[in-house]
Order: structure tokens, then sequence, then C-alpha cells
């Protein structure tokens, strides 16, 4: 395992007030950083100073988007402890992303130490008001200087972190959801299950068509058919119809989410059904139209659980639930917080204590 090398700033930020963090607009005073050169692998790891990276406008990453990227937080709990919520994860969900992106594995216990190191650094960042968190994005880029279509032969492997408000400031309301007709966001066989940039530069176009009409996201179909559902903006999603809870399977082109799985784990530990399998619109509206689509959520690592209260598909509005959160979203809501945050006792072994 590599030695990290530690470079602690001499000059500390003065930190945000929690009820200005917002999300993704402060980032705390270091990062992790480490370099990877063709036939001599990872090297050169240190804990730095949050700056600026210097590179080459021919670096790789800004021509052929040869870059992964993760997303997972930190917690505090009412006891002042730090709590890491399913890392080991991430970071194998990474190197399944560097597998489709032809990037160079990560020594997973590795990252997950050098995790550990930044966090402890920089605990004071995590804020401990009721539903914040620190942000934490582990990424990789393609660093070489070449113009030439193939694989980069240089990458850096960056985390920094960022303090984030809390993501319901005045309770959970429902959003609303637009199913999108024109546009796909990936297909079997494409960059759908990768966790890289381009995916979600794809969905921009949707989410802003969305956003026109008043609608908080979008809802995608798949790419083949215009037929089954697939995700919701950048989260899995959940439908309950007559008593189960139904999530599209992970097919190839769906992100195989972190929060996702721990839905699932929550709702079988509950006794509630629950299954992965293709499921169409149509089958969505036929439930809406008979009376059996009790509830729709997201679910994510921001939000935890997005609660759907209408879906607009084609000239049709559905109106889920009475526009209210569902039972069951309320209580898979309540029961990861509470992991996450050390409320309720971890039966499952998902969090890391720092």
């Amino acid at each position: 395992m590599l030695d990290i090398r530690t470079e602690l700033t001499t000059n500390p930020k003065e930190k945000p007030a929690v009820d200005e963090l917002g999300f993704g607009h402060y980032f705390t005073d270091h990062m992790f950083i480490v370099e990877y050169t063709e036939g001599k692998g990872w090297h050169d790891a240190k804990i730095t100073q949050y700056q600026p990276i210097p590179m080459y406008p021919s670096s790789m990453v800004f021509h052929y988007g040869q870059s992964v990227f993760e997303g997972l937080k930190a917690y505090k709990t009412v006891d002042g402890e730090v709590l890491l919520f399913r890392p080991d994860r991430n970071f194998a969900r990474l190197n399944k992303s560097n597998e489709r992106l032809v990037i160079p594995a990560i020594d997973e216990e590795f990252a997950l130490e050098a995790l550990k190191q930044l966090v402890s650094i920089d605990r004071d960042w995590v804020p401990n008001a009721l539903g914040t968190s620190l942000y934490i994005r582990p990424f990789i880029i393609a660093t070489e200087a070449n113009l030439g279509v193939h694989p980069s032969k240089n990458y850096k492997f960056i985390i920094i972190m960022s303090p984030s408000g809390s993501y319901y400031k005045g309770g959970i309301n429902p959003v609303k959801i637009m199913v999108e007709q024109q546009f796909v966001r990936a297909v079997k066989g494409g960059t759908g299950e990768a966790k890289t940039g381009g995916n979600y530069a794809s969905a921009l176009k949707g989410q802003e068509i969305a956003e026109k009409e008043g609608y908080a996201q979008t809802l995608w179909l798949d790419g083949k058919e215009n037929k089954y559902v697939e995700e919701v903006g950048s989260m899995n999603i959940f439908f309950k119809i007559n008593g189960t809870v139904i999530t599209p399977e992970l097919n190839g082109s769906i992100l195989a989410g972190i929060t996702r799985d721990s839905m699932i784990q929550v709702l079988k530990s509950k006794n509630v059904p629950v299954e992965e399998r293709r499921i169409s619109i149509n089958e969505i509206v036929e439930a809406s139209h008979n009376g059996t689509l009790e509830e729709v959520f997201g679910t994510g690592t921001a939000a935890v659980i997005s609660p759907v209260g209408e879906l607009k598909y084609l000239d049709e509005k559905l109106i889920i639930n009475d526009g209210k959160i569902g039972e069951v979203s309320q209580m898979l809501y309540d029961t990861l917080t509470g992991i996450q945050n050390g409320t309720i006792e971890d039966t499952f072994g998902w969090t890391i204590k720092l």
C-alpha cells in the first residue's frame, strides 16, 4: 500500500454558516490526490491544500471525456462522532466505471484509507445540524497531453469534500416529474451503468425541457423501445403498486445506486414485498387509472429519497397519493437517515466510525 504524504494548509478557510451551505458551493481545506503513469502505476499519494490543478489544454479528459466519479457522505452524530456510509461500495463501483472507461483500477482498500485520513483531517468541516452532511466527491480524470484517440497513459485520482446543507429544509415535499419522450439518457451497451460525466451531460437537455414546463426532473425511458422506465434525473426510481415496491432491474444502462441497494435491503428487512424487474410506463399509467399506484420515489445520495407527487406522460397528469409523501417512502427516509446519523442502530453493518 502506498504511503500518503500530508501537506497541511497554513491558511485554513473560514467555515460558512450552516444556513448558507446549499450543495457543492464550499470546499474543505484539503484534498487527496494520487498520480498514475503507465509503466509505474499509481504513485505520489498526498493530502494537500484544496487548490487548482495544473493541466495542459491538450489533456485527454477535455477532449474524449475519459473520467469517472463517485458521491458519498460523512455524517456527524449527536455525540460528535463522524460516520461514513458504505464507502467500500462506492470504491467498488468506481472500479466498475474504471473498467468501462478503460481507466486503471484503484486499490479499494488504499482508497478507503486515504478517504479516512482526509475526513479525519477535515472533520471539523462535517456540519452537525439536522439533515446536513459532508459530501465527498472522488473522481479520476485522464491527464495525458495528447490528442490521439486512445486510453490515456496518465491519470489523477482526486477526492474533494464539500459541506452540504439540509436537502429538505421545510420537510419532504413531493416533486412533479415529466416523462421524457424525445431524448434518452443511456442505452444497454453504452455507459449508463458507469458513473461518468457524459451520462449527466446527455441528461441536461431533458432536464431543461422539464423545467421549462414546470417540472422538477425527467423520468427516462429505455433507449431502444422508449417503453420501459429506467431512471429519474440522476436517481434510481421506485414504484409502490398494490402493496409491492418495484424498481427497474439493472440492465446495463441503469446505474447500480448504493442508496437503491440500501433501500431494497431495508424493505426486505421490514417484510415489504419488493421486486427488481422491467416495468413499462404503460403499466404505471394503468396502475394510476385503476387506483393501485400508491407511491413513487427516487433514491440517491443527495436526497436519500425524493417522493414524486405527479407524473406527466404525454398529455396526462398522474397524481400520486394526493401529492403527499407515502408511508413507505417516509419509513425508508427515516430509517436510512437514522442509520446515517447514528440515531438508529446499524444492524446492516453499513457505517464506519472515524
